[in-house]
């Protein structure tokens, strides 16, 4: 259907100026590999993978027929008091790829829903330690964690937050580490800038009760607010900080996970591990909606108390773990390891 023909009224369009756009749209109707093809039979290269999330091009043939097979056979089934054998297996997957002792996938369905899944069992686990008072977070200026109450609460970019009121109250963000006099020209992990990390203690004062907060939540490198990449020893100097003071730390990886920084993880590229992982994007390769945050076992281990029968956290999705989704994670994953998208996906 060309554009002239087609409804363009009904779809309110994310991230996009509607009025100018439905003027003179841009459709695009085919995809494979590195191209899209617009409605004119052009071929688009696609620079940016999707939004960061088509890790190895568009349409791979191994992930294609995954989800063709799964869905034939199993379209849907809940998580809720069942399961199916793909997402133990996916879960189980994961556990193998990220940093040891973060062996616990709680699936959601988009990066937004697995940084508000993170932020909710950070909170049930300090809880469950009785440290109910930890309920306050800290994040970064410049950092995007998705468009959910919880994420837009602790994202750093303005314009993302700026219509939705006060949002959650108990967020302190700490300075972004970008500074182009000091960082022109520099390659890989700028030199200059591990001393802002110090902030993190400057707000953990004596008028900010460091056992009030229940985590610090940083993308190790910031994607949407520029592409920055961390200073030599900054993620050091924050894993100590929150370690000094039982704070938990979070990193936000919808982006750089599955390869993108030359390593399955962020968190293993910089030699930091957070007790909690979130991913999307890539875990799929974009095929099908899917998340995940991963947890140290200590946290898992500390919530999945308690008697016999009793759900332990009243959280979860409809579509958590989905079979189709599951498949296809399992595909990508199988896919990087063969192309050797990274050589820790490779081992």
């Amino acid at each position: 259907m060309s554009k002239q023909n087609l409804n363009l009224d009904n779809f309110w369009i994310p991230f996009t100026a509607n009025r100018t756009f439905k003027e003179d749209p841009r459709l695009l109707v085919g995809a494979k590999g590195m191209y899209y093809e617009s409605e004119d039979g052009r071929e688009i290269l696609d620079g940016i993978s999707g939004l960061w999330c088509c890790n190895p091009g568009h349409c791979h043939p191994h992930i294609v027929e995954a989800v063709q097979n799964q869905i034939a056979s199993m379209d849907y089934a809940t998580a809720f008091n069942m399961a199916h054998p793909k997402a133990f297996q996916l879960a189980e997957k994961i556990a193998s790829i990220t940093p040891k002792g973060l062996d616990k996938v709680f699936f959601g369905n988009s990066g937004s829903e697995a940084v508000d899944t993170a932020m909710k069992i950070a909170l049930a686990y300090h809880a469950s330690r009785g440290e109910g008072q930890r309920t306050k977070f800290i994040s970064r200026e410049k950092g995007y964690h998705g468009v959910n109450f919880g994420g837009v609460s602790v994202g750093g970019l303005p314009l993302n937050r700026k219509a939705f009121g006060p949002l959650l109250p108990g967020i302190d963000h700490l300075p972004h580490t970008w500074n182009l006099e000091e960082m022109a020209f520099s390659k890989g992990q700028p030199e200059w800038g591990a001393h802002l990390a110090d902030e993190l203690n400057n707000i953990l004062n004596p008028l900010q009760d460091p056992n009030n907060v229940a985590a610090v939540i940083l993308e190790p490198v910031i994607g949407s607010g520029g592409v920055i990449v961390p200073p030599k020893g900054y993620l050091e100097k924050i894993r100590k900080i929150c370690d000094d003071h039982g704070i938990l730390l979070i990193f936000d990886e919808v982006i750089t996970g599955f390869g993108r920084v030359g390593k399955a993880f962020a968190s293993e590229r910089f030699n930091v591990t957070p007790d909690i992982i979130t991913m999307a994007k890539g875990l799929t390769a974009a095929s099908i909606p899917m998340s995940a945050a991963v947890f140290k076992d200590e946290i898992h281990d500390q919530i999945v108390q308690g008697p016999d029968g009793v759900i332990e956290l009243f959280h979860g999705y409809t579509y958590s773990g989905h079979p189709v989704a599951a498949a296809a994670g399992l595909a990508a994953i199988e896919v990087y390891e063969k192309k050797a998208c990274s050589r820790e996906l490779s081992r």
